[in-house]
């Protein structure tokens, strides 16, 4: 079975959130027909947020697509505001599995979530836009294990590339 994971940053402006949400639907829908019907995100607010809720409403056609989260700790939302730890209470009570890399948060614990995420997938879909993020980060990981990758960033915020 393969294996798509999703990483972008955790802010995604208001005038491409739409653009964005129909180039995730439209992954998913990619990486399902290339054979991935296991799906994971690290759990993270923003882009990868986005793709769990695009993954969950997909599933509700395609019953053989899992969702999976790779979470670097059990009190990833703890400073979180209240929307956003809704939101992903309700992420986690619908995900197939849950993985945590490390019970509380460490320094290390986040990186190694990242390492994770591009380690287990056969495809990367990302949104990512900054050289020095966690997101460009996995993107470095997947490319060096020579992991098929999507950055959708540039499509979303309509640059030319």
């Amino acid at each position: 079975m393969k294996v798509c994971s999703f990483t972008g940053h955790r802010t995604v402006a208001d005038g491409v959130y739409s653009s964005l949400a129909k180039l995730i639907d439209a992954a998913v829908d990619y990486a399902y027909k290339n054979g991935c019907r296991k799906f994971y995100t690290g759990g993270a607010r923003g882009f990868d947020t986005m793709a769990a809720r695009a993954v969950i409403l997909y599933r509700i056609s395609h019953p053989d697509v899992r969702l999976c989260l790779l979470l670097p700790c059990k009190n990833q939302s703890e400073k979180w505001c209240g929307s956003e730890v809704q939101s992903y209470e309700y992420i986690l009570s619908v995900a197939d599995e849950v993985e945590y890399v490390r019970d509380d948060y460490t320094d290390g614990c986040m990186r190694e979530r990242n390492f994770k995420l591009a380690a287990v997938c056969d495809i990367l879909i990302a949104y990512s836009g900054r050289q020095k993020s966690g997101s460009a980060q996995t993107v470095r990981f997947a490319k060096e294990a020579g992991k098929t990758v999507y950055n959708l960033y540039a499509r979303a915020n309509g640059i030319n590339s």
